[in-house]
């Protein structure tokens, strides 16, 4: 074979070897991308007045897991919210001088951050209660 056959041989290899690579490389991509999407998960929102007294509504919902729960509830009820902190609820608000508020637990345990920094996780069950905070 001659010098220039050889080369033209060798060039050909190459290229094969590199698609071969880059469609590997392409294949992990993919992968990993598709581990970086986040489970959908199941909560449980109970809205309620009261301290519970009144139930307004329970729902199931389907979310990806890290969800902000503020976006939860602007997806699902109507509310009003002022950084991050529901004022209204399906309509439902403190009326002037009242000392009412929305205020909500998840499994059980008071919130310690507003609904816009709360991320859901798998199995949530979030209380949205509207009570006097006298």
């Amino acid at each position: 074979m001659g010098k220039s056959m050889q080369a033209l041989l060798f060039s050909l290899l190459a290229a094969a070897l590199l698609a071969g690579c880059q469609s590997e490389q392409d294949t992990s991509n993919e992968s990993s991308e598709e581990n970086n999407q986040q489970e959908e998960v199941t909560i449980e929102v109970e809205v309620s007045e009261d301290e519970g007294e009144e139930v307004i509504s329970t729902e199931e919902h389907s979310v990806e897991e890290g969800t902000l729960l503020l976006d939860v509830m602007e997806e699902n009820y109507e509310i009003e919210q002022e950084e991050g902190f529901i004022n209204s609820i399906e309509g439902i608000s403190a009326e002037d001088g009242e000392q009412k508020a929305w205020m909500y637990t998840v499994n059980g345990e008071e919130a310690t951050v507003g609904a816009n920094e709360y991320e859901v996780e798998k199995g949530d069950e979030i209380n949205f209660d509207f009570q006097s905070w006298e």
